[in-house]
C-alpha cells in the first residue's frame, strides 16, 4: 500500500524536487526525477502508464492550473520500487517504497 503521509515537512529519506506546473507536464517531469534517482535513462524505465495514467494525471494537472483557487492537491502512487508524491503546485517527492510508514 503506499504511503500517504501528507505532511509538509520532508522525510530525512525523500528526494524532493520542483517543477513548474504551467510549463512541464508532470508525467515527464516525473519520469525524468526517477530516472535521475535510478542512474538510469527515462527509456530504460518501465512505461509510468504500468503506475498511473498519465494523461489522467496531467489531465489533473492542467484543471488545476485552470481553477487554482480550489487549493493544492498531491497524488501518490508507486512506480520503479519508489512511492512518488507529486502536488498541484509543483513539489515532486520520492522515496523508497519498502521504507514508507
Amino acid at each position: 500500500m503506499t504511503s500517504t503521509d501528507d505532511s509538509d515537512e520532508p522525510r530525512d529519506d525523500e528526494y524532493v524536487t520542483t517543477f513548474d506546473p504551467e510549463d512541464d507536464r508532470p508525467s515527464e517531469v516525473i519520469v525524468t526525477a526517477v530516472a535521475a534517482i535510478r542512474g538510469a535513462e527515462p527509456a530504460a524505465l518501465s512505461p509510468l502508464y504500468d503506475a498511473v495514467d498519465p494523461a489522467a494525471l496531467n489531465a489533473l494537472f492542467e484543471h488545476a492550473q485552470r481553477v487554482a483557487a480550489s487549493g493544492c492537491h498531491r497524488v501518490w502512487f508507486t512506480y520503479e520500487g519508489l512511492d512518488v508524491g507529486i502536488r498541484t503546485d509543483g513539489e515532486i517527492r520520492i522515496r523508497d517504497a519498502t521504507g514508507a510508514s
